[in-house]
């Protein structure tokens, strides 16, 4: 299981997370047998180093084939999806075993030996991720993404309806905007996490957020976007941009008398894109404390939906804090099971 996205017990090959794991308990393993069969260092390495191309050969062998399957194994039943891939384990590794055999690279003529091996190292590591599959059951896990969306920082529920009661006489109709706006952000809060959304939804998101902070700071608030042309279908989890520019707001903007800039870029390359969001960096006593709680909020999310696929950077300069986060590109909506 990769993600939370994933319904079938058996995990995504395709899914770099995975094949990080999968590769490292295979040579956890294969370091341990040769660790047994050595009576010295040196054994030990030299079993290693006879070890080791089989080991990785018989990984790219498999993963590149389970991979080509993915879609094909998560349409059968569960055990019989299993007992495909010892299969295929096994007659990879009879046939590696022959070729090596017939280029004069192994003198051993027991072929049960490495296709038993071979087969229990994939049966422990089905297991692994079978028990990975039932300690991240989507309702757990949906769960605990919606505790995580619900961490927008109360302050500024507050802050916006406090500008609204200030422009209800003054400006009514700017205040029935505010109200609009706030009424979009309660309505993607209180959305069941379980699915991807559309980028567009999200950046819209983010405008009708930034427009009620600009009803407050006024001015002082300067913001500019940088969107390329992305394909419509493109999809991300819920509340993803949101929360980073509310920490642009609140650290790099807010303190300031002078206000600051906030610049959301957001660009494709390739099968992945990025959206990355700098903000001026505010040297005041006023300055709040960096926790770094939005960030922390928002890794585990993308752990949950991408595994290893997805990753946050961050960078501080002398005048500048940028938050980049770079995700692959989702076109169908893939979902947790109801």
């Amino acid at each position: 299981m990769g993600s939370i996205r994933q319904k079938h017990p058996l995990p995504d090959w395709r899914n770099l997370g995975i094949i990080f794991r999968v590769a490292l308990g295979a040579n956890l393993f294969s370091l341990g047998v040769a660790l047994v069969g050595a009576n010295s260092m040196q054994s030990w390495i030299t079993h290693v180093l006879e070890n080791s191309a089989w080991v990785e050969l018989m990984l790219l062998i498999n993963l590149l084939l389970l991979a080509i399957l993915r879609d094909l194994l998560w349409r059968c039943p569960p055990r019989l999806a299993q007992a495909i891939v010892l299969l295929l384990v096994a007659a990879s590794a009879a046939l590696l075993h022959d070729s090596m055999y017939f280029l004069a690279l192994t003198e051993s003529t027991n072929i049960w030996r490495p296709c038993l091996m071979a087969v229990a190292v994939a049966a422990c590591i089905i297991f692994y991720f079978e028990l990975r599959a039932e300690a991240l059951s989507p309702r757990l896990e949906e769960a605990r993404l919606s505790a995580l969306n619900a961490r927008i920082r109360p302050h500024f529920f507050f802050n916006a309806l406090n500008t609204v009661l200030a422009l209800i006489r003054s400006d009514p109709r700017g205040a029935e905007n505010a109200l609009e706006n706030l009424s979009e952000l309660f309505r993607a809060l209180l959305k069941t996490p379980r699915e991807l959304v559309p980028l567009s939804e999200e950046i819209a998101l983010g405008r009708r957020y930034l427009e009620i902070e600009k009803l407050r700071l006024g001015k002082r608030l300067r913001v500019f976007w940088e969107v390329d042309a992305l394909p419509t279908d493109t999809r991300v989890p819920p509340l993803i941009l949101q929360p980073l520019l509310e920490n642009a707001v609140y650290h790099g903007v807010e303190p300031s008398d002078e206000g600051g800039e906030i610049r959301t870029r957001i660009s494709l390359s390739g099968d992945f894109f990025q959206l990355e969001i700098t903000n001026s960096i505010v040297r005041s006593e006023r300055k709040p404390a960096g926790n770094h709680m939005a960030l922390d909020n928002i890794r585990q999310r993308l752990a949950l939906y991408y595994d290893m696929e997805a990753r946050l950077e961050r960078h501080e300069s002398n005048d500048r804090y940028r938050v980049r986060i770079i995700l692959p590109r989702r076109a169908s909506n893939l979902s947790l099971p109801g």
